[in-house]
């Protein structure tokens, strides 16, 4: 390990460190464009220059590795003087925008320029203008303020996997490009954070707010099962934007696209007071009157014609409380899969991510069966394509073949190629083998078939031939697509003694064996399938396929409406926070609960969120530990059967709409439309 002097005070740092890193070690700090500590390194905007004894002129800190014995000194006047021309050249051409700049305020030039910045320039030549570039619905461009860092280039081409930016021309007549077209990455929006001035923003935030106008909460995103660590920033009861917050062990700092975006959806085809259906059609009602007409209905029906299934987007608290419910009305049909995936809940380790998020950086080799988590887990993909570039990793895949933005091995298209490796046939079965640490990663594709449990036994057998599971690693991972899925399957809201799954609730509702149906949230399901007789509460946030087929429409909270906790693909817990009121008449949902309670006469007893959290560990203890990971134990799931021959299908077919919010959302229908995902026309480079 090298020691170095950095203003006079003596270091030592690992090696392969760059000097930059080294003075951030000693607490000082370097000014910098270009380098980013996720990106690989430039040297192009010559901002972090710092003086080397023994150097005869300033040196790039951010390029410079640490040698034994260096000197460095960070403030003296060649280095102010250094810094000060460079910031004088990077403003020659930058536009005065900063009044009407939505990176103003965030913007990393306009801190340096305080520091560095003159109040005059020297420059006499006419300046420099560029051409606004089409990136798609999401990235706005003025290209004028561009300063050449090329973390966008970077960034596309690193993290994200995509070689669609690139430059054009040299020196001054160098220009950032697409060559005009849409950036086909679902983590296209993070170029907006990397970009240090106001070069790239967010086109659907453009002129809408200032960032010190808004109220920033921290919480957690539910439009997926990764539980990205996000920062709302809302005003009033709107929330204008949804920014990614640091978590190494999660999302790093990056944020999927849906989950960014699609928050216009949040205001949008909103239920914002309670519905009874009368003679045919949905009418408003007050809350009295929709608890009377469940009253009513619920009247003398046997728990055994009561069912409930719980939506994707649940937080643990509302399922909590509707499970409880249902047993107090001797129920012992519920259900939190309504993809009708073939999990066992009795064993956790057969149902999470056990290698955790940060541990796909550890494994060696991966088997993709029936996965696609570019659109299932963005931030998982960007894991994986990380974990490639550092080297040695060779990743097989069973299903459908996908650009995945990493070398794949298309192995097979179905469950027989996974019942070969199983029995030690193929190439891939010897890559395993030789694997320190390899894994498998079980997509929902593989589950929501009737040979599901098949399946999943399969895997597990895949997981144990192999040594994917010890007492240092566990390589077996399912990879979940609902936020709401774990924290269900940890609570045990799936059917009770005798009770009936999705599939037999549907079944039963066809045939008018289940005469009143509860959905929380639940929109994904066959709304056809479940018959007219039946009677439908909806309890959920947005007019969507389950408020049409509703009797009583009960309006509830989005996530970033309520206090709620969620679990993870990887079984970590965390607390999502309350940033804007629900419109209307909305409430939270797990106190609509706990008053629909009241009247049907089986009191719920919990009366605010503490007491209901202290039932949740009662329930499972793992809801005690937030934010950490408990290593799962491993158990007999999955039950041998006869598996179908037909290849694997898709989990998500249309990543950007999979859920009441981004189906709302007109950002996201413009996404889909831009791929040829949705019905919409083909989005215009134009603002309008």
């Amino acid at each position: 390990m090298p020691k170095l002097t950095i203003d006079g005070r003596e270091i030592e740092v690992a090696d392969g460190l760059t000097v930059l890193q080294a003075c951030e070690l000693a607490g000082v700090e370097i000014p910098r464009f270009c380098y980013h500590e996720r990106l690989s390194v430039a040297g192009n905007c010559r901002m972090c220059l710092v003086e080397m004894e023994r150097s005869p002129k300033p040196v790039a800190s951010c390029a410079m590795p640490v040698g034994e014995g260096m000197v460095i000194r960070t403030d003296t006047p060649l280095v102010e003087k250094a810094r000060k021309g460079v910031m004088e050249f990077l403003l020659i051409n930058h536009p005065l925008d900063c009044p009407i700049c939505d990176q103003g305020g965030e913007c990393d030039l306009q801190d340096q320029a305080m520091a560095y910045g003159s109040d005059r320039g020297r420059f006499e030549e006419n300046k420099r203008a560029v051409k606004e570039k089409y990136m798609g619905p999401l990235i706005k461009t003025i290209m004028t303020r561009c300063i050449h860092c090329t973390r966008c280039v970077r960034f596309a081409t690193e993290v994200a996997g995509v070689e669609e930016i690139g430059a054009l021309g040299r020196g001054e007549h160098l220009e950032i490009s697409t060559l005009e077209q849409a950036i086909n990455s679902e983590l296209s929006g993070n170029l907006a954070d990397v970009c240090p001035v106001g070069a790239l923003t967010s086109r659907p935030y453009a002129f809408t707010a200032r960032s010190w106008e808004l109220r920033k909460t921290n919480s957690v995103d539910t439009l997926d099962a990764v539980g990205s660590n996000i920062r709302i920033d809302s005003r009033g009861r709107e929330v204008m934007r949804v920014l990614p917050r640091l978590h190494e062990d999660v999302n790093e700092e990056w944020l999927a696209d849906k989950s960014r975006y699609s928050c216009d959806g949040l205001g949008r085809q909103r239920l914002d007071r309670p519905y009874v259906r009368r003679d045919g059609k949905l009418r408003e009602a007050s809350w009295e009157e929709a608890f009377g007409a469940i009253r009513e209905r619920l009247s003398g029906v046997s728990g055994d014609k009561i069912a409930a299934l719980a939506g994707d987007q649940c937080d643990a608290e509302s399922m909590m409380a509707l499970k409880d419910l249902m047993t107090s009305l001797k129920s012992p049909n519920l259900d939190c899969r309504q993809d009708g995936a073939k999990l066992d809940p009795n064993h956790r380790g057969g149902y999470l991510f056990n290698t955790g998020i940060a541990g796909i950086e550890q494994a060696d080799a991966i088997l993709l069966v029936a996965a696609n988590p570019r659109w299932e887990a963005p931030l998982i993909n960007a894991r994986i394509r990380k974990r490639f570039l550092s080297g040695g990793l060779e990743v097989g895949a069973i299903g459908v073949p996908k650009d995945l933005s990493y070398p794949v091995a298309q192995l097979g298209a179905g469950p027989d190629t996974l019942a070969e490796l199983a029995a030690g046939k193929g190439d891939f079965a010897k890559v395993l083998k030789g694997a320190e640490r390899p894994m498998i990663v079980l997509g929902m594709a593989g589950l929501t078939r009737p040979d599901g449990a098949a399946v999943l036994a399969l895997a597990r057998q895949v997981a144990e031939k192999f040594n994917m599971v010890r007492d240092s690693w566990n390589g077996f991972n399912v990879l979940h697509t609902a936020a709401a899925r774990v924290a269900g399957l940890d609570l045990g809201f799936v059917p009770g003694s005798g009770g009936r799954d999705v599939e037999g609730i549907l079944d039963g509702a066809a045939k008018g064996e289940i005469e009143a149906l509860y959905l929380l949230g639940a929109d994904e399901i066959d709304m056809s399938r479940l018959g007219g007789e039946t009677f439908v509460i909806y309890q959920g946030h947005h007019g969507d396929s389950g408020a049409h087929r509703a009797d009583v429409i009960l309006p509830g909270a989005a996530y970033t409406e309520k206090n709620g906790t969620y679990t993870n693909t990887e079984g970590r817990v965390q607390l999502g926070r309350l940033a804007a009121f629900p419109p209307g008449e909305a409430r939270e949902d797990w106190t609509i609960l706990r008053a629909l309670s009241e009247v049907v006469g089986t009191r719920l007893p919990y009366d605010n969120l503490g007491e209901l959290r202290q039932r949740l560990i009662e329930v499972n203890a793992v809801f005690a530990a937030l934010d950490t990971l408990e290593p799962a134990a491993w158990g007999d799931f999955g039950a041998a059967g006869k598996l179908d021959a037909a290849p694997f299908g898709v989990a998500v077919e249309n990543y950007y709409m999979t859920d009441p919010i981004s189906r709302a959302s007109e950002t996201m229908a413009k996404c889909a439309a831009e791929l040829g995902l949705g019905p919409q026309a083909k989005a215009t480079g134009t603002d309008g």
